[in-house]
């Protein structure tokens, strides 16, 4: 029997599962920017002479929070497109 083929259906799930599942890291920067914005603004409303420290704070703790949802989203990149590839080179 040939299972090579099989092997290459694996592969490929795996890739896509993957992927699927390194987008889904997009929904946390989302939710914690969000969270993040709202609290500034609250705390802007509480005390308006305090507008550019918080703001730039919060632009900073955004821009860091940022970083996660550009690792997954470059992380389900690769998967989709560079790792089938390679694993086809591999298998044969």
């Amino acid at each position: 029997m040939d299972y090579t083929v099989l092997a290459k259906g694996i592969a490929l799930a795996g890739c896509a599962i993957g992927a699927g599942l390194a987008l889904i890291a997009g929904i946390g920067p989302g939710i914690g920017e969000g969270s993040a914005v709202a609290k500034a603004l609250e705390a802007i409303g509480r005390q308006p002479e305090c507008k550019g420290d918080v703001t730039s704070t919060m632009l900073l703790g955004c821009a860091v929070a940022e970083t996660t949802g550009i690792y997954g989203f470059v992380t389900g990149l690769l998967l989709i497109f560079v790792a089938p590839g390679s694993f086809m080179k591999m298998l044969g």
